[in-house]
């Protein structure tokens, strides 16, 4: 029964990181980190390659199995807090063995997400300079699997917000709003610039016919509009990074559900209303991939705006790498507090109050798989560990009704455990429309935790004394 042992909950314990974050800095932070590559990058994606004009479907299918799974983030996020998000609710409510397996999934869906973002920031990137006529070197920003060396950008500036998070919480979160509000515009300006010039035609077909690549794997149809709803699903993982942020949020209980459920409002708006333009102004196959939205007004000769737009998807991507990157120290942190992870990683510096040590170490690793790897590749293997994350936190809010009917909970999620369960389903369903190539991988990712909890973890765990 060592496998479910549950951790005490202690919403308000003092773990050496500074309380600093209000509900508005949540908020920002979620939209910091749901707009950005899911508008600027996997739009392009997604339509091209799965779903075409019915992205705006796909968006729309994602977004409802996030709001199931955002209201038990929400319930546990109030009740247990943590920096360890679901690890921690699962943690304490189901057991250490089903909180190591989420918490290697989190890690998983953290590093490669901001190793995907980041790929996405060096296209745009490349655009501004182009725009500047500066042309960067093909090898120096591709992956080897491109036919480059490495991915330069993308590697520098994951390593120059390493720098950033290390200096402080409250001083990235500053940044973090800035950068919201250059972003936001952006989207506005988008919007408000190429929705007059929507030709419905390339609405039609609104479904396109499925197809069957080389590899056997399908596109287009409705199984295509459900195999872009799994591709992505890992835009909205940004509500789960919000609650990464407990230890550091001033009154949790009430400002962490409102942070969770506003950001993912706001986004899901955003996002369908985005799509939509975009598949009516450029037909679907004949967008860009790597920077759809400055693309698309490329193609419709607004120079001015495509500057700004890029600018703003820069600003915006760069958020989402920063909220991403710091997900992943603080759930890493948690591990290794517990003794789940060496303890080590869990050491705060005194003066920064930020794990310092932890930090580089993993804008290392984010840098290398950034720089070496391409982007479609890397972004189906982080929705696995997303989904399973989500199932799994939607779980855990029937398994504590039960065994803690006693637990205070600011935030309660309705009809439970219908909604639980409608979010279980939801993923589960997603999970299952993924490529093959994706399963392997997280498989093989599953199978290395697996050693590693019981050859590790388990003796050195905080409860196994």
């Amino acid at each position: 029964m060592s496998l479910f042992r549950t951790k005490p909950i202690d919403v308000n314990a003092d773990t050496g990181l500074k309380r600093c974050l209000n509900a508005f800095d949540l908020t920002m932070l979620g939209i910091g980190c749901i707009i950005g590559t899911g508008i600027f990058v996997l739009t392009g994606v997604v339509a091209a390659q799965h779903s075409g004009p019915a992205i705006v479907l796909s968006f729309i299918v994602s977004g409802t199995a996030c709001a199931f799974a955002a209201l038990s983030y929400a319930e546990l996020a109030g009740a247990i807090g943590g920096a360890g998000s679901a690890y921690g609710y699962a943690y304490s409510g189901i057991g250490e063995f089903v909180a190591w397996i989420i918490g290697w999934d989190l890690i998983l869906e953290y590093s490669v997400a901001t190793s995907t973002v980041a790929i996405g920031w060096s296209g745009y990137f490349g655009k501004i300079m182009e725009l500047l006529g500066i042309h960067l070197p093909h090898a120096l920003t591709n992956a080897p699997l491109d036919g480059g060396i490495a991915n330069v950008p993308a590697m520098a500036i994951v390593l120059l917000l390493s720098v950033l998070l290390s200096i402080g919480v409250q001083e990235s979160a500053r940044f973090n709003t800035v950068m919201v509000f250059v972003k936001l515009t952006a989207v506005v300006i988008f919007i408000v610039v190429a929705a007059p010039h929507i030709n419905p035609a390339n609405w039609h077909p609104f479904i396109p016919a499925a197809t069957t690549d080389a590899s056997g794997q399908s596109h287009f149809g409705l199984s295509g509009v459900f195999t872009g709803a799994s591709v992505i699903f890992f835009a909205y993982i940004g509500f789960d990074a919000v609650s990464t942020a407990a230890e550091e949020t001033v009154n949790p209980q009430r400002n962490l559900p409102i942070g969770i459920i506003a950001s993912l409002v706001i986004c899901t708006i955003l996002y369908i209303v985005v799509s939509g333009i975009l598949t009516g102004v450029v037909h679907y196959d004949q967008i860009d991939i790597k920077a759809p939205i400055a693309d698309a007004l490329k193609q419709l000769g607004i120079g001015w705006a495509e500057a700004l737009v890029s600018i703003g998807a820069l600003a915006g991507i760069t958020t989402v790498m920063l909220v991403l990157y710091f997900g992943l120290t603080r759930i890493v942190m948690a591990m290794a507090r517990d003794g789940l992870l060496p303890k080590p990683m869990a050491v705060i510096n005194p003066k920064t109050q930020t794990p310092v040590r932890l930090i580089v170490g993993s804008g290392v690793v984010i840098a290398l798989i950034a720089g070496l790897f391409p982007i479609g590749k890397v972004a189906e293997l982080v929705n696995l560990g997303t989904l399973a994350a989500f199932f799994l936190v939607c779980a855990s809010v029937i398994v504590l009704r039960r065994t803690r009917p006693d637990l205070k909970r600011p935030f309660r999620t309705p009809l439970v455990p219908l909604v639980p369960i409608l979010g279980m389903l939801f993923c589960g369903f997603l999970m299952y429309k993924l490529p093959t190539l994706a399963w392997i991988g997280f498989v093989i990712w599953s199978a290395f935790g697996l050693v590693l909890y019981f050859v590790y973890s388990r003796s050195h765990s905080e409860l196994a004394a």
